[in-house]
């Protein structure tokens, strides 16, 4: 019988730990810092190669949609990536995605991801969309957390681990700070 794909939560976060701030948001990608992000683009596109799939929700999906295909100019990889990726929106609205390699899944949050991770392939990968991710926390699926630490304060917005369901146990397994002052927190669900 085969292992299970990985289900790979990846977020962009604050130091006081939002990722979500609706009053506004930080750049992670700022490349007019003047900053060398060569070492964390780097990363990104280790962690981009294992991952054949993306899950993502309505709102998130959506966004990527109306900025990424258009970046013609991205260097990191991202764009190419985003465009290829077998990409799976979770929405009961949206009808056509627009997007190639794209496909609209209206039923069962929990149900549908479990099949996912029940076929043969690469990393699951999951980002932004916080209340699909807090569903597969709740429902025990994530199996592992990449957690890109911006030293940026927000004070306010939503948090990864603010519910109540959405509290693993985690095992802290890699730690990787970047020449940016960002600083990677890897950990497996325990």
């Amino acid at each position: 019988m085969a292992a299970d794909r990985k289900l790979v939560v990846t977020e962009n976060m604050t130091v006081d730990g939002v990722i979500d701030a609706a009053e506004g948001w930080f750049s992670p990608a700022d490349d007019d810092d003047g900053v060398d992000s060569s070492d964390l683009v780097t990363t990104l596109r280790e962690h981009m190669k294992a991952q054949d799939a993306l899950l993502l929700g309505r709102v998130t999906f959506e966004l990527f949609r109306e900025y990424w295909p258009k970046q013609t100019e991205d260097t990191t990889g991202i764009a190419e990536h985003l465009n290829k990726v077998q990409k799976y929106v979770l929405s009961s609205t949206l009808e056509d995605p627009q997007w190639e390699n794209s496909v609209v899944v209206a039923g069962d949050l929990v149900g549908e991801a479990r099949a996912l991770k029940g076929e043969p392939g690469g990393e699951i990968g999951v980002t932004g969309s916080i209340s699909v991710v807090w569903e597969l926390i709740g429902a025990g699926l994530v199996d592992e957390y990449r957690l890109f630490v911006y030293p940026t304060i927000l004070g306010h917005g939503r948090r990864l681990f603010e519910s109540d369901e959405a509290r693993p146990n985690l095992e802290l397994v890699d730690t990787k700070p970047f020449r940016s002052g960002v600083v990677l927190l890897t950990y497996y669900a325990a």
